[in-house]
């Protein structure tokens, strides 16, 4: 398998990055697959610029083609609060998994698998207690992503997102 590239998005890359987000979701189909993203509403705007000026924003490329995205930062939904997590850490010590997609187009061929180690390669170069996120539930194959690099499956809770209104969401957990 070819080695995988991805790399820290600059400002120059966000028309981009907010036309691979509208790609993605314009190739879901909502009875295959249960992200609830919506254009302009998750990822914002707002989200993806801040997102690359903090230095937060990862992508990777097929070719001259985005492939894939995520966001790793400290920030969480507040319902994260309200569950006793494995590991007790600070906010500075935990490494949180945001918006990771991958292109349709590029599905099977390692993207998504090499995006989820760079997080952790990541969190261990910088010292972090775990890593954070969560899915909504049904969305079995990002659950069969994480649970395939060991991630914990520690609570399902239902929390509140622009995009999805109130919804069921499972919440995952990986020890460093």
């Amino acid at each position: 398998m070819k080695s995988i590239d991805i790399t820290k998005a600059a400002e120059t890359d966000y028309e981009e990055v907010r036309h691979f987000y509208h790609s993605l979701i314009d190739c879901l189909i909502p009875e295959q697959c249960y992200v609830c993203w919506k254009k302009d509403v998750y990822p914002s705007p707002e989200f993806l610029r801040s997102s690359i000026d903090h230095g937060d924003l990862y992508f990777c490329r097929d070719g001259e083609r985005m492939a894939g995205a995520m966001v790793l930062n400290h920030e969480y939904n507040v319902s994260y609060s309200n569950y006793q997590w494995q590991t007790a850490a600070d906010d500075s010590e935990l490494l949180i998994v945001h918006a990771l997609g991958v292109h349709s187009d590029f599905t099977g061929k390692g993207f998504a698998k090499a995006m989820v180690q760079k997080a952790i390669d990541i969190a261990r170069e910088t010292n972090m207690k775990a890593i954070r996120l969560d899915v909504i539930a049904g969305n079995i194959p990002a659950e069969r992503l994480y649970q395939g690099f060991g991630f914990q499956h520690v609570a399902s809770l239902q929390m509140y997102y622009e995009d999805t209104g109130w919804a069921d969401f499972n919440l995952y957990e990986y020890v460093l």
